[in-house]
């Protein structure tokens, strides 16, 4: 029983993610339609907001309540004895407590960006679409290691890994300025 329910976790976890990267992936490019004259942007920004509403309520809202329960489950099908002696459960569930605000704060953009009252830029919002990349490492790392000791030792290529996508995110962010220049 227990492998069925780790199957489907597994399953709600890959669809929360991809939910989220392109939730925030959308919050992108409907910052960016901020730069369209009328009536294109009016257009774009009421079908972005249709999006990731429909994305965060149909696909990430399920995903994360599917990933929660069989995680759950799998606690209570093997035991608080074995809960209590896998401390890297412990560490997981706080990056999931994390990834858990994270998904929260996303349905907040969303009221936001319909509004009209958040402002972060387009490069924040990429930079921003990195952080579930981050702890999509972190937690693998801790389910596959098993291992909190282990995991530590992960934490400086962790750092480097997160430095090297801001520089990655700086590096494209010019060369898309360099081509609108060349326009």
């Amino acid at each position: 029983m227990v492998l069925y329910f780790k199957a489907i976790h597994i399953f709600g976890f890959v669809a929360w993610f991809a939910g989220l990267f392109y939730l925030v992936r959308m919050f992108v490019y409907h910052v960016e339609a901020d730069g369209e004259k009328e009536p294109k942007r009016k257009i774009l920004k009421e079908q972005f907001t249709l999006m990731q509403k429909r994305v965060f309520s149909i696909i990430c809202n399920t995903a994360a309540i599917l990933t929660w329960f069989c995680g759950i489950s799998m606690i209570y099908l093997y035991g608080m004895e074995w809960f209590k002696l896998n401390t890297w459960l412990h560490v997981k569930i706080v990056l999931l407590l994390i990834l858990t605000a994270y998904h929260i704060y996303c349905g907040v953009i969303i009221k936001k960006l319909e509004q009209g009252d958040f402002v972060m830029s387009a490069f924040s919002f990429r930079l921003f679409n990195e952080l579930p990349s981050i702890l999509l490492l972190a937690i693998v790392l801790l389910a596959t290691l098993r291992s909190t000791s282990e995991f530590v030792g992960t934490l400086p290529y962790i750092l480097a890994f997160m430095v090297s996508i801001y520089f990655i995110a700086k590096f494209y962010k010019k060369l898309r300025h360099r081509k609108s220049e060349a326009k």
